[in-house]
């Protein structure tokens, strides 16, 4: 069955539906922007590849109505097991413990499979209305000043002319659309080695699936065997000392093969190995593209981005690309702002992008020099990246002691009550939702136009507030003032005079 002959009018086009395009789609289904997301494949990405997801992308996830289905699905991080061939030695946690606090909801790593989390996603954008259209490939496009001209062709060879207004390209590390618009991607090999990766039936008598199995310094290379979250697959990761040696997927990792691999590394016996359901081989490289927008058409996740798979860093900045991207798109299209809002998009997640890479670069070394996994710290979590130097960042008020939070950094939660019902509430539910949020904390009124696209709360206690901050975690994490909170969660004003609210809302939502 071919394409329809003639295209719905369409606002953007997203080529990619990985966890990238997918959370892009469902930020627009929500604002009522109308998209096209396709992809090639017939069913999604069917491996385990970007399987942690950092607390700062759970708060997202949180917000697309998306976290508790991904929660029940997968689990936290399992400790480690490390051997030496048939001899435990020790055990490890790679990735630092820290529990929910008022401020931080989601205090660790939630690991899951990378093709649960886009079947998850696939399924929250179809709850919102819209839906993915595998089996087609963006194979052309032209860009002008007032859009995109896209040709899309599905598995029968049927092709389609459709014109957006934005094309956004979530379409991997070997974008098309970024090489057609000749972008550089410039970067470094952070590894020479090879790796191998493969989600596997694996039968291990020895081996127990409560824990992460490793085997540091194997002969011929590190050996690692994760049981998969919720399912009977494991996965298998194998790197190679021998840095010549070019890992074939077809080859490698065959169960014959596979099984011959691990027998060789661990001298575990009756490991047995079945149907392989994904591999893939790589070799730990950083780049990035020198810019993430041409005229209309922008670059998200792996296309504009990509890491070493050690910190754990890659899939969550790619998500956190999307959710900056979605409420600007949805501002011009929508609330009539100006398309220079989305230069802002380019200036902010280039910043991130090469903080978040120096990053993974540096657990990847960290991993190698100490012979084993190293600790991943809180600076892994993404919470503290901030859009404090961006040209959408107005921090107003004066005399701020050391340590306060200040406008551009992400946004805490706090535990409240609602003043009218007397239920408890949090204020991550007062921002869930595509809208702007404004928070007036202490002696200070709001000054919010009345419009759908904000909430206005008054925190505090008395007769005059919609959230009473009863324990006071709002006032310990906010202090006083007005704190516009944008929909992606990061603070875009803070003032002390109510004067300030219109001016900038004027700039950023028309």
């Amino acid at each position: 069955m071919g394409l329809p002959p003639t295209s719905p009018a369409t606002e953007v086009l997203i080529s990619g539906a990985g966890p990238t395009g997918l959370v892009l789609a469902i930020d627009l289904a929500r604002r009522g922007v109308r998209h096209r997301i396709v992809d090639r494949s017939e069913r999604g990405f069917p491996g385990s590849r970007g399987t942690g997801i950092q607390p700062r992308s759970q708060e997202v996830f949180d917000d697309l109505g998306a976290i508790d289905a991904l929660w029940a699905a997968g689990g936290p991080c399992p400790i480690v097991r490390i051997w030496e061939g048939t001899t435990r030695v020790g055990e490890q946690r790679i990735v630092e413990p820290a529990e929910p606090s008022p401020g931080v909801p989601y205090g660790e790593i939630l690991m899951i499979p990378q093709w649960r989390t886009v079947e998850i996603l696939t399924a929250r954008l179809e709850e919102l209305g819209g839906r993915v259209e595998f089996g087609t490939e963006l194979t052309g496009f032209e860009h002008d000043a007032a859009g995109v001209t896209a040709t899309l062709r599905d598995a029968g060879g049927a092709q389609q002319t459709v014109r957006a207004e934005y094309l956004v390209a979530a379409d991997g590390g070997r974008s098309t659309v970024r090489k057609a618009l000749g972008i550089a991607f410039t970067g470094e090999q952070v590894d020479a080695r090879p790796v191998l990766i493969a989600d596997v039936m694996v039968e291990a008598e020895l081996l127990d699936r409560d824990h992460w199995h490793m085997w540091p310094r194997a002969e011929g290379g590190i050996l690692a065997l994760r049981p998969l979250e919720n399912v009977e697959t494991w996965q298998v990761m194998a790197g190679f000392d021998d840095a010549s040696h070019e890992p074939d997927p077809a080859r490698d990792a065959t169960p014959e093969a596979l099984a011959r691999l691990i027998t060789e590394r661990t001298g575990h016996p009756g490991v047995r190995t079945g149907e392989v359901r994904w591999a893939s081989s790589f070799r730990a490289r950083a780049a990035m593209a020198e810019r993430f927008r041409t005229g209309r058409v922008l670059l998200a996740g792996d296309a504009a981005h990509v890491h070493s798979p050690a910190g754990g860093q890659g899939l969550n900045t790619s998500v956190q690309d999307a959710y900056n991207l979605g409420w600007k798109l949805g501002a011009v299209l929508r609330l009539g702002a100006p398309d220079a809002l989305l230069d802002t998009y380019d200036t902010e997640r280039t910043r991130v992008a090469a903080d978040v890479l120096r990053l993974s670069t540096s657990v990847h070394q960290a991993d190698q020099s100490g012979g084993g996994p190293s600790l991943r710290g809180r600076e892994t979590h993404q919470l503290t990246l901030n859009y404090r130097e961006s040209p959408l960042t107005r921090e107003l008020r004066r005399d701020l002691p050391e340590g306060a939070l200040r406008a551009g950094d992400r946004a805490p939660d706090a535990p409240c009550v609602d003043a009218a019902s007397g239920t408890a509430v949090s204020l991550f539910d007062a921002f869930r939702g595509p809208h702007f949020t404004l928070l007036a904390l202490g002696d200070v009124e709001c000054a919010a136009p009345d419009a759908a696209w904000i909430r206005t709360y008054r925190v505090g206690g008395g007769p005059a507030a919609d959230l009473l901050d009863t324990e006071g975690h709002a006032k310990a994490a906010y202090g006083s003032g007005l704190f516009l909170i944008r929909p992606d969660g990061y603070v875009g004003l803070a003032t002390d005079d109510p004067a300030d609210v219109a001016p900038y809302l004027a700039r950023v939502a028309g």
